[in-house]
């Protein structure tokens, strides 16, 4: 009896090669697809005909795709890598999709490529690793310790045994079902985007693609002789790219709480209707800053191509971007570009990220350190970027509490969630009435600063956090963002009326490449007086 249970056990551990790839697949549709099963469901039920044939098909579809999809990529010899690997990698992405309803397409995997350590980090807390090692490292384990028996031409004999099989399968599955699976399909394209890890693997192949194996595009320059305007009076314009700020939650916008007090007492004009270019830092900064536009917005042609910053520094303005943010997406790669070093001995920083508050001290500093007559200065904030809400404002500067001081923030209430980004509003708001103190404080004759967000935030509605949805699906918490504006010509009655008109217009990031041209006077070929905010008012 000993005998025969040993050798019980030991065949536990010994699995064909088609044994092992439907385990794998049942444990990928079964551990890490129940959010696409619960939305194609929900699709499905929600007609008052309800086909229940139908929707006993799809996790049977879904299981022959894997199948197919395991046993093809992994080329028989490499099963056992591609399962292991496919098994931690869904772990982490199904986490943070049924946490945090993250979406993973290709712009979302270049905005996690270009995430740096400290933004990577924030995301780390006890839940993710409980889950991961219990749902990925220990499934991952047993995967590797089971033995795949037989040799080559045995497997090679199941990989077309098990293909044929499946394909079949997914064949009788979707004929007598193919117009159901059509009109689901089309009325809810976002569900492939929940199947783990199939969607990751298809975003990372669109990025590598993308990425490094299309030619390099020739760099074209927009416009080789721009000329400065009104030369003869000093000019200084300061731009200040928000981070993950959504309108929602000033009080500018109508927000019930009191988040802009510093700014409204400033009198910054508030515009009130503007959509931003993408849900992620990776999209929406180069592209408010190309020529290109959010519907014709490309990555790869954007790089390869003047920016208003290149067109407004070949004028003769001197151009700087001063980051306190991941980075600047490339837009700076051919400007004077600072990055605020978090790892200095300045009680503003811990290590890991600085305080917004750094960007006065460094925007006097350049301002005082220039002999040029014309400046644009960007500055780039940390602004309110979570999931560590709670890092981005100093305790003396917390007005709602209680607050959310960790990351997990799906675990928090949701008001005390709420007071957490509340308060990196308000110092935002802070922040931006000490900048423009010191423009105030400059000798300088035509000063602005402009604030815009890059992107919204969700904060639980409809189960979403964060941000980085696909656009076209994405909420209007994560494209609604907050600008404003001020300028010591605000002084002038007719200049101040004049901006006040255009505050409730539709506006968008597509309005950013003239704005700035605008501001910094500057001549181009490729100005577009319509869709400069102050072009009516430049004249007043």
């Amino acid at each position: 009896m000993k005998l025969y249970f040993s050798r019980l056990l030991t065949n536990l551990w010994k699995l064909s090669y088609c044994q092992y790839v439907c385990l794998a697949a049942t444990y990928l549709v079964i551990a890490f697809n129940g959010l696409f099963l619960s939305k194609s469901f929900q699709a499905v039920t929600f007609s008052d005909q309800v086909n229940w044939l139908f929707i006993i098909s799809i996790p049977c579809l879904l299981f022959c795709l894997f199948v197919i999809f395991l046993s093809c990529i992994s080329l028989i010899t490499f099963v056992k890598p591609v399962i292991i690997v496919s098994v931690l990698i869904s772990s982490v992405l199904f986490y943070s999709t049924f946490n945090y309803g993250v979406i993973y397409d290709k712009s979302m995997l270049q905005n996690i490529i270009e995430t740096n350590s400290g933004e990577a980090l924030s995301y780390l807390n006890v839940h993710v690793v409980v889950f991961f090692i219990f749902t990925g490292v220990m499934p991952a384990y047993l995967f590797f310790k089971i033995e795949v028996v037989g040799h080559f031409r045995r497997r090679l004999k199941s990989f077309i045994l098990l293909n044929s099989i499946a394909c079949l399968c997914c064949i009788l599955i979707a004929v007598p079902f193919y117009k159901d699976y059509a009109a689901v399909g089309r009325n809810n394209q976002q569900l492939t985007s929940y199947i783990t890890p199939f969607a990751f693997y298809s975003a990372a192949y669109k990025y590598l693609r993308d990425s490094y194996f299309y030619p390099p595009l020739a760099f074209t320059v927009l416009d080789k002789t721009p000329v400065l305007i009104d030369s003869d009076i000093s000019s200084l314009t300061v731009m200040v790219v928000g981070e993950t700020a959504r309108a929602a939650n000033f009080s500018s916008q109508g927000y019930s709480r009191d988040t802009n007090n510093f700014t409204t007492r400033l009198g910054m004009i508030y515009f009130k209707d503007v959509s931003s270019c993408g849900t992620a830092t990776a999209i929406s900064v180069p592209c408010m800053f190309s020529r290109l536009g959010r519907k014709d917005y490309d990555a790869r042609l954007a790089q390869s191509q003047d920016n208003a910053l290149d067109i407004i520094q070949r004028s003769g303005v001197e151009v700087t971007w001063i980051d306190n943010n991941s980075s600047c997406k490339g837009v700076c790669a051919r400007v004077n570009a600072l990055t605020i070093n978090p790892r200095q001995d300045n009680p503003l920083c811990d290590g890991h990220y600085c305080y917004d508050e750094i960007l006065v001290k460094e925007l006097a500093r350049t301002i005082a350190s220039s002999q040029a007559k014309h400046q644009l200065v960007i500055l780039h904030m940390i602004g309110s970027h979570g999931p560590t809400y709670f890092r981005r404002y100093p305790n003396d500067k917390k007005l709602f509490i209680p607050d959310c001081p960790r990351s997990d923030i799906q675990n928090c209430s949701n008001q005390a969630l709420i007071n957490t980004y509340d308060n990196t509003i308000v110092y935002t708001d802070w922040v931006l009435s000490e900048l423009v103190s010191v423009l105030k404080n400059s000798d300088i004759s035509d000063k602005s600063l402009l604030y815009v967000s890059d992107h919204g935030e969700s904060l639980g509605e409809k189960g979403l956090y964060l941000h980085g949805f696909p656009y076209a699906l994405a909420p209007k918490e994560q494209t609604h963002v907050p600008m404003l504006f001020w300028s010591n010509k605000l002084d002038k009655p007719l200049f101040n009326r004049c901006v006040r008109h255009e505050q409730i217009k539709p506006l968008s990031h597509d309005n950013i490449f003239d704005t700035l041209l605008g501001l910094t006077h500057v001549s181009s070929s490729e100005y577009r007086p319509t869709t400069d905010i102050f072009n009516s008012c430049t004249s007043l």
